[in-house]
């Protein structure tokens, strides 16, 4: 096991048991905080997370291209609108409850880590970090990394910063209106645009755009073109809006269950 899925684990476990964000999803509203160790609360915005893809999601997944893949995809929003507009698109959460939200909404989605084998490696077209997932992990370099590795040559990474021009790193516990935590602490990034942009140049990638929105910040990134060209698209056929994926292969396109 690599270090950089070791150190994504305890946070996945985090997520995937935690007791307050699963009650939030299924109830569409917070409060949801992550916690910092200093005390300090992060607030997760549940309500916008849960609704419909409001006007700034739009304008983002209008510069989507070809198969897109979400990762940490909640409730599913994203994946749901994209999947109305007929497109090849999945989302990936450790949440059980996200991942029924979003086949609830008509997407698909699998229960799976970004550091765990995905379906369709190195054939997407575009991934998708939003609110907030660029700290997945807490290690910016790493996780861009391993969206490098999910990307077809030249691909598109569009991912949401912070509003401050920040790089920080944190240790956090998600707890919800009671203030009780669950799970240990997990390591976590805050990272803002112009933060984001250094650790891209020095991953490999080409800053492509940045832009505001409402109050909402983005970077879209662009992967290198070294990598081989021969690689096919994730099969289009088998991501469809009408079909729901459970357990694919983790070494092939993804497929219907």
């Amino acid at each position: 096991m690599d270090a950089g899925r070791r150190s994504t684990l305890p946070a996945a476990r985090a997520w995937e048991t935690s007791g307050p964000y699963a009650a939030a999803l299924r109830s569409g509203h917070g409060p949801l905080f992550l916690r910092r160790t200093d005390g300090r609360l992060l607030p997760l915005d549940v309500e916008r997370w849960c609704g419909r893809a409001d006007a700034v999601d739009l304008e983002v997944l209008d510069r989507c291209e070809g198969a897109v893949l979400d990762v940490g995809c909640g409730p599913g929003r994203f994946v749901a609108e994209l999947a109305a507009r007929g497109r090849t698109v999945l989302g990936i959460d450790v949440s059980e409850a996200a991942v029924t939200r979003t086949l609830g909404l008509g997407g698909q989605s699998l229960r799976r880590s970004v550091f765990e084998p995905l379906p369709g490696e190195g054939r997407w077209d575009t991934v998708l970090l939003m609110d907030g997932n660029i700290g997945i992990g807490g290690d910016p370099r790493g996780l861009l990394r391993r969206v490098a590795a999910l990307l077809a040559p030249g691909g598109l990474l569009i991912a949401e910063t912070a509003g401050d021009d920040i790089d920080e790193r944190a240790r956090v516990q998600v707890v919800g209106v009671t203030g009780r935590a669950a799970g240990h602490p997990f390591a976590w990034a805050r990272v803002g645009t112009p933060a984001l942009v250094g650790h891209a140049r020095c991953t490999g990638w080409r800053p492509a755009a940045q832009w505001t929105s409402g109050e909402r910040r983005f970077v879209a990134l662009r992967g290198s073109r070294s990598a081989s060209s021969s690689a096919e698209p994730p099969n289009s056929a088998a991501v469809t809006s009408s079909q729901r994926v459970r357990n694919p292969s983790a070494d092939s396109p993804v497929t219907p269950a």
